[in-house]
């Protein structure tokens, strides 16, 4: 098994990417897993096309140009009275407001690619027959969230932005990592969180009903993709040594962190400044200040605020110890967040889209729901 991947569950055990011998071990192909054949089973309740109208019509309109995607009081960047003051015009408000979107869009789709290119990884690896046919099913989920959201924003503004400097970098950290418990870590339940939390905010307020839906059928199968990395977890993290377990707490607060500084660093947003006719230092200096301004207790609120669901993921998996809480505990309030229990705001939008997928996948015939929480 390949070095470094702390293997505590045979199911999750792996070898080096260019280890196909392995693959063909005759004693191999006896053993398998059932800890993911419920999820790989249920692939089927929450089966969906993007390219097919019936399950999600990317020909639906939408005014750009007169239509703001979120409402304005989701946009903490009018609160500077500098911004405020400067975009007097109307259009020019609603064009600032969707090319934020845009924006976050991408990050959004290029975090899928991430995730498929991710997966796929898996498939060369894991070992066991269950845990890489449940990668595989995984690929093809991803693969249909970037053609998704490749089509929605080609639908909206036409093409993408580029990838986040941090994002971009962390990504890559993950997907070209050796060790299994990174790429678990980082991609199945700090990528996968922040995403659940994106895609839970973005259904709550946006206005858009074709993004809506878009959000609600990506959860019906991130939902799942979490399960993955949250079986991990509960096998994985309570056999881990105090070593091993400092050494994944290190790795998941590293991710965190550079998740936080691409969503929160105002200078990655600088050349947005420039298009709409606003001094860019002069709003980085806005946003410094303000933020010294602000009440240093005041922590993420909203049971959809993105960081504060990627942080209750982490929380739920046992991620986080009295060792690494102070660093979580700058942005959300711990003792709030572990008295919600173990249910996340997204379950319930993605288990309405399952019901919604099975009127189209089984309308012939009754199937119980299959709910990714269980």
């Amino acid at each position: 098994m390949a070095d470094g991947n702390i293997t505590k569950d045979a199911m999750y055990g792996a070898v080096a990417p260019d280890d196909f011998e392995s693959m063909l071990t005759l004693d191999r192909y006896g053993q398998r897993s059932t800890a993911f054949d419920k999820i790989i089973s249920a692939t089927h309740d929450h089966f969906w096309d993007p390219l097919d109208p019936k399950y999600i019509d990317f020909s639906e309109p939408w005014d750009m140009e007169n239509e703001p995607l979120v409402p304005e009081d989701q946009m903490p960047l009018f609160r500077l009275p500098y911004i405020d003051e400067t975009l007097k015009d109307p259009k020019e408000r609603v064009r600032f407001i969707n090319y934020m979107q845009l924006r976050s869009f991408s990050s959004i789709l290029h975090g899928e690619q991430g995730a498929l290119n991710l997966s796929a990884s898996l498939c060369h690896v894991l070992y066991d027959q269950g845990a890489q046919e449940y990668a595989a099913n995984q690929t093809r989920e991803e693969a249909r969230h970037v053609t998704a959201f490749a089509r929605y924003i080609k639908a909206r503004w036409g093409r993408p932005v580029e990838c986040g400097a941090a994002l971009k970098a962390l990504l890559i950290e993950i997907i070209e990592a050796p060790e299994v418990y990174k790429k678990i870590v980082g991609m199945q339940m700090l990528v996968e969180g922040l995403a659940m939390g994106a895609f839970s905010n973005g259904f709550k307020y946006n206005r858009d009903p074709l993004a809506r839906k878009l959000f609600q059928l990506v959860m019906t199968d991130e939902a799942f993709h979490h399960k993955f990395g949250k079986i991990w977890a509960d096998r994985t993290v309570p056999q881990l040594s105090q070593a091993e377990r400092d050494l994944v707490e290190d790795w998941t607060a590293h991710c965190a962190q550079n998740l936080l500084f691409d969503r929160g660093d105002p200078r990655q947003q600088a050349e947005i400044y420039s298009q709409f006719g606003l001094d860019p230092e002069r709003v980085i200096a806005d946003i410094v200040q303000r933020r010294k301004e602000r009440d240093p207790t005041r922590k993420f609120k909203g049971e959809t605020n993105v960081f504060r669901v990627l942080i209750k993921t982490l929380l739920n998996a046992g991620l986080i110890t009295a060792r690494t809480r102070g660093f979580y505990a700058m942005y959300v309030d711990m003792d709030e967040l572990a008295g919600e229990g173990s249910r996340m705001p997204g379950d319930d939008i993605a288990e309405e889209g399952i019901r919604y997928l099975q009127e189209i996948n089984f309308k012939d015939r009754a199937r119980p729901v299959t709910i990714a929480a269980e």
